[in-house]
């Protein structure tokens, strides 16, 4: 049984607590931990059994006891906690991202390197969700031939607070990060070169904070291939998930998850049912897949779905996106 300690008590670490306790065989959470943890959040915590709490995360890293961290705390102490934990010899689940800059991201390799025997997975849960997975299974399969064009399409359902921006990196950094490491995913290739259009058309507090709520981005990967990703902070009709493979003999497409697939045709029209509303209910499915991968990697010493290699990748693909806007050029990923 894998004793698993989780860091940060917010929105994702309820998530993974959740799919831990009900999903996942071989793992159970021994503590939480959150410096702002509160009575609401003991209630949830101790509802699924019991279950530690503390309001300091080096609890965690000095129990013994506990063989694995997830690191769901805020963005900036990714980087430090995963180091320590790593230090600590316990397997890391870090959500992404990292950190948002290459030279932190290079401490936690160099940490790994020097514990070989660490699992460390990044929490690129669209990876793992049913209808992406499709895609990538078709292309490794040959069914689409040689990979020429990706088409992204990643629109949220309403806009974040604009305070979230300065603590956040960004829409590159919280947002289209996601849709980089898809890019890199479904054509089994790094990142080359990335040109972004961009503007502000949603929220103009967003771009009071130095930052962008509507992009087009476009990239060259490495296999030769072209990409294309169009990202908004806000679609009325709810979280738009697509994307289309095209290749040298054929193409796969997969559209939005809905409630269901029912369609009504009467005289006022023809409809059918909205995407599903955001990220937790559309990708809850991805985020139990992911952590019954992270255990079995962990319990069974395999070798992790998605390791440093692609959380470095996707940063530096999403600080290239920021140097692109900031120059109106395309940027060569280094």
């Amino acid at each position: 049984m894998l004793n698993i300690g989780i860091i940060g008590a917010g929105r994702i670490g309820k998530v993974h607590l959740e799919s831990i306790s009900y999903h996942v065989k071989n793992a159970q959470v021994t503590a939480v931990a959150d410096p702002f943890i509160n009575d609401e959040t003991r209630k949830f915590v101790a509802s699924f059994g019991d279950i530690a709490v503390y309001d300091d995360y080096k609890e965690i890293i000095e129990d013994k006891n506990i063989d694995a961290v997830l690191v769901c705390s805020s963005t900036d102490t990714h980087a430090s906690i995963s180091i320590e934990a790593i230090n600590a010899g316990k397997h890391v689940f870090c959500e992404k991202p990292i950190d948002r800059t290459v030279e932190k991201i290079e401490a936690v390799a160099d940490a790994l390197d020097k514990n070989p025997g660490i699992k460390f997975q990044v929490g690129f849960n669209r990876r793992f969700d049913h209808n992406f997975a499709a895609i990538r299974k078709a292309y490794d399969e040959g069914k689409i031939g040689e990979a020429l064009i990706l088409k992204i399409t990643s629109r949220d359902p309403e806009p974040p607070n604009p305070a979230y921006i300065s603590v956040s990196g960004g829409i590159f950094l919280d947002m289209t990060i996601h849709d980089f490491d898809m890019a890199m995913f479904l054509t089994n290739s790094d990142v080359e070169e990335i040109y972004v259009n961009s503007a502000v058309l949603v929220d103009p507090a967003i771009g009071e904070q130095g930052d962008v709520d509507t992009a087009i981005i476009t990239m060259k990967m490495a296999n030769g291939a072209l990409a294309v990703i169009d990202n908004s902070r806000r679609a009325a009709y709810g979280y738009d998930q697509r994307a289309e493979l095209f290749g040298s003999k054929g193409a796969i497409a997969i559209s939005n998850d809905s409630l269901s697939t029912a369609v009504l045709s009467n005289s006022d029209g023809v409809t059918g049912e909205k995407p599903l509303y955001f990220f937790l209910e559309r990708y809850m499915q991805s985020f139990v897949e992911e952590m019954k991968q992270f255990v079995d990697a962990c319990v069974n010493d395999k070798e992790v779905p998605v390791g440093i290699h692609a959380g470095l990748q996707a940063v530096k693909v999403a600080l290239a996106a920021k140097e692109s806007v900031a120059k109106h050029a395309p940027v060569k990923i280094q």
